[in-house]
């Protein structure tokens, strides 16, 4: 063939090529925080809007965000990182949503790079459900993700879980920029009082700057919808909570990245800062 051919031939590829997923990670600020729940209804709100999600759950255990959907799976990440197609492995939660598990000893061996090009097949966003470790480290994975998302409730326990969540993750990979996504405000003015302390507290102490992801309102349809096994977006679609993870999905899909980080290096010579005014206002 004409090599003038061959070469708008590849031209045309590489024009219909997908873009690579964003990579979001969420994390939670203590073990109330909402984070599993955050993560599948945003899932569930983005494939509203007509994108294909894939959710990685890191925690597999009894209180993961698989079981809590219903899915019991005995495949994993590293099953996709040996070379298996990402759709005979993840298991289909909801339209255009797959859940991945992704237990730390699935990782032992992998090169982030080289999941990365596994996980693009068909994939726009890839929300990951993180575990720190034992060392307040992300996993390889998620110290690869476009935004680092620390999720939170608006009560004092949680604004100093938070700020301990994110004093962690700075010292340990050196991250300057993370969002914040709060559950379970009763008005605009809560979630702004909440996110304006996180932020002083920051800014004073680390050096790190926040953004907002959102707020999601108190909601009992968020209870009810999780007893059922779905997402509070698929069976209340009026709820006011269901509005807020839609609106943030919107949202998401035009964030800016966080600016790329030093080498996750761990610091072992910085003073400690203090723990934040638990104040939720």
């Amino acid at each position: 063939m004409d090599k003038h051919v061959l070469d708008q031939a590849e031209g045309l590829r590489r024009l219909l090529a997908r873009e690579a997923p964003r990579l979001v990670a969420l994390v939670g600020g203590d073990e109330q925080a909402g984070t599993s729940s955050a993560v599948i209804n945003l899932a569930a709100a983005l494939a509203r809007q007509g994108k294909d999600v894939l959710v990685i759950d890191e925690h597999c255990d009894a209180k993961s965000l698989a079981r809590a959907v219903g899915i019991e799976t005995p495949r994993t990440i590293a099953d996709v990182a040996a070379g298996m197609p990402l759709d005979e492995v993840a298991a289909r939660y909801y339209e255009r949503v797959r859940v991945l598990a992704a237990p730390p000893s699935a990782m032992v061996g992998v090169r982030p790079d080289d999941l990365l090009e596994a996980l693009n097949d068909g994939v726009d966003v890839v929300l990951i459900d993180a575990r720190l470790n034992a060392d307040g480290a992300l996993s390889p994975l998620a110290m690869q993700a476009h935004d680092v998302v620390v999720v939170m409730r608006a009560n004092a326990q949680s604004i100093t879980g938070a700020y301990a969540c994110v004093k962690r993750l700075h010292f340990a990979h050196a991250i300057h920029q993370f969002r914040v996504l709060i559950n379970g405000v009763t008005s605009a003015s809560d979630a702004y009082g909440v996110y304006q302390n996180l932020t002083a507290v920051g800014s004073r102490y680390l050096a790190v700057s926040f953004s907002p992801a959102g707020a999601v309102s108190l909601d009992v349809r968020l209870a009810r919808a999780a007893l059922l096994g779905r997402s509070v977006v698929e069976a209340f679609p009026a709820a006011p909570a269901t509005l807020d993870f839609r609106r943030i999905a919107v949202d998401l899909l035009h964030w800016p990245s966080r600016p790329a980080d030093p080498a996750a290096t761990r610091r072992t010579t910085t003073r400690p800062a203090p723990a934040p005014v638990a104040s939720a206002v």
